[in-house]
C-alpha cells in the first residue's frame, strides 16, 4: 500500500521519490500498525480468552441444548 501510494504522489504530484515516500509513511503508517495490531491482539485472545470463547457457541453451549429437546 505505501508503494501505490509514493507511485500516485511520484507520478500525480510530481514529487521526488524520497518525498513521496516519506509521505505516503505519513499516510499509511497508521492505518497498517492499527491492522497488524488488531491481528496480533485477535490471535493472542485464543489461548487467554478460553472461559469467555466457550460461552460464545462452545462445546459447552451445545451441551445445554442438546439436554432442552
Amino acid at each position: 500500500m505505501m508503494i501505490d501510494f509514493a507511485l500516485e504522489a511520484e507520478r500525480g504530484q510530481g514529487q521526488s521519490p524520497g518525498d513521496a515516500i516519506y509521505q505516503a509513511c505519513l499516510l499509511r503508517f497508521r492505518p497498517i500498525m492499527m491492522t497488524t495490531m488488531a491481528a496480533l491482539l485477535a490471535a493472542l485472545r485464543s489461548p487467554w480468552g478460553e472461559g469467555w470463547a466457550r460461552s460464545c457457541g462452545g462445546p459447552s453451549a451445545s451441551r445445554s441444548w442438546a439436554g432442552s429437546s
